[in-house]
């Protein structure tokens, strides 16, 4: 719907407005059953196990692994910046949002299942990088449909809950589908054939436990949330048309609501310094506070429980007292958290008689940075849900997927950096700690910039024209 058109022209209304008024119980279950599977592509696949196995001596050295591993995933990053707006554009005028979810959650399900078949052997890198690249494309192109049904099964009322709830799935999701893979997989508790080592069974059956998992959560969004009404639009856009439209419409978006456009900049920033938290945070466990394997594992899932349940608080603070005044608090709550780690260390401490441990230190402030991660998630997820107009949502989540690849590099180079200057002016072992800085140094970029932008409450819903 062209909002220009409507009898409201100067005051478009969002598409969250437009649609529900009661939300339905078994609609936003279903659709946060697609974040709870979805954790076993991002957590297990990406993350914590086969990533890990591609990058091992078996496939020609961690170093040369993990720079082919690395290229592959630029590419992939590269390709969803250049695509995702586009494919949210096309799911939004054909009004079929469920329906490329619903394929590209299969093609997720597909290229992780392939995984099966890349032995531990250097030929079979390519293969491997491939499919985990492919996926990670895949995955944000579903990610951007489902995202935009945020609006639809939820109110103005309630969405920050229900973007709380969706989040906090995703959390538990992770930590389930890790515990079930590390029982029968990696550390299996009992002898069956999963369990065997041979050729790497164990791991590649971790991709087929993947895939099953992750189709198998996502079937109910698919069932309970009804497709879009088809829009009633003028002449089918070629594919290459659809960019232009894309810029036509990047241009209404900035004039007519400028602040939106403000907000998927802001965002772009701190979401890349919520990431870092949690690419970081495992190796600064390990290198700076001399976690084992064991303790950084325990760490997560801890830090994966007290990051749903601050999803889900963070989703209920959302509705009352709005998503920018979360998404600030949040990120104050993670500079104050991340700065003591930095200032306190490894060193052990006597706090008013009692002891502290360098240990101690991490458990507790990197519990803190868990805390204020989901919300901040949570509630930028929903802030611009508030903003898409009528029949926009995908083609405006595509553009916060491609703002957020834009700048993935600021905190991994900042956190590089700062180890880099650090390195000569510390005693040794210690230089790593000082990344913290880099990522800390993001977040307040993303707070100062977000400061000036309106809530959506007093931001205009853009007007924006036909294809």
């Amino acid at each position: 719907m062209n909002s220009a058109t409507a009898p409201e022209a100067m005051h478009p209304r969002s598409e969250l407005e437009t649609g529900n008024q009661v939300t339905d119980k078994g609609r936003v279950l279903a659709w946060a059953a697609w974040d709870w599977g979805s954790a076993a592509f991002n957590a297990v696949m990406t993350t914590f196990v086969f990533t890990v196995y591609l990058t091992s001596n078996a496939f020609g050295g961690e170093d040369q692994a993990s720079a082919v591993l690395g290229g592959a995933l630029a590419i992939a990053g590269v390709a969803i910046a250049l695509l995702a707006p586009v494919t949210g554009q096309r799911s939004d005028t054909g009004g079929r949002r469920k329906l490329w979810l619903g394929v590209n959650t299969a093609a997720v399900a597909v290229l992780t299942a392939l995984c099966f078949f890349v032995f531990p052997r250097p030929e079979f890198l390519l293969l491997g990088v491939s499919l985990i690249a492919l996926g990670n494309v895949f995955f944000e192109f579903a990610g951007v449909n489902y995202n935009a049904m945020l609006a639809q099964i939820s109110t103005p009322k309630n969405i920050g809950k229900v973007s709380g709830f969706g989040w906090g799935m995703g959390y538990l999701g992770g930590i389930v589908a890790l515990l079930i893979v590390l029982q029968l997989f990696v550390q299996p508790s009992f002898d069956w054939f999963g369990a065997s080592t041979e050729n790497s069974l164990n791991i590649r059956l971790v991709a087929v436990f993947s895939a099953l998992w992750f189709f198998i959560f996502a079937l109910p969004v698919l069932f309970a949330v009804p497709e879009l009404p088809k829009p009633q639009r003028g002449a089918k856009l070629g594919f290459l048309a659809s960019y232009g439209l894309l810029v036509r419409r990047i241009k209404a978006i900035y004039k007519t609501s400028p602040h939106t456009i403000y907000f998927l900049l802001a965002s772009a920033i701190f979401r890349d310094g919520l990431a870092a938290v949690f690419t970081f945070g495992g190796i600064i466990a390990a290198g700076t506070f001399g976690f084992e394997l064991k303790e950084v594992i325990f760490f997560a899932i801890f830090g994966n429980v007290v990051a749903a349940v601050g999803a889900m608080i963070g989703g209920f603070l959302d509705d009352r007292i709005g998503p920018k005044s979360v998404i600030i608090g949040s990120l104050v709550g993670l500079l104050v958290a991340g700065t003591a780690i930095l200032v306190l260390g490894n060193s052990d401490y006597v706090f008013f008689g009692a002891a502290w441990a360098g240990g101690t230190t991490f458990w507790v402030f990197g519990l803190f940075l868990s805390l204020f991660v989901g919300p901040a998630q949570s509630s930028s997820r929903a802030y611009l849900a508030r903003l898409a107009p009528h029949g926009e949502s995908g083609e405006l989540f595509g553009l916060y997927a491609t703002t957020g690849r834009a700048v993935s590099f600021l905190a991994p180079a900042l956190f590089t950096l700062c180890i880099t200057v650090a390195t000569p002016l510390v005693a040794a072992g210690e230089a790593q700690r000082w990344g913290i800085l880099g990522i800390m140094v993001v977040l307040l970029a993303g707070l100062l910039v977000i400061l000036p932008v309106k809530p959506p409450g007093r931001t205009e819903i853009a007007v924006v024209p036909e294809s």
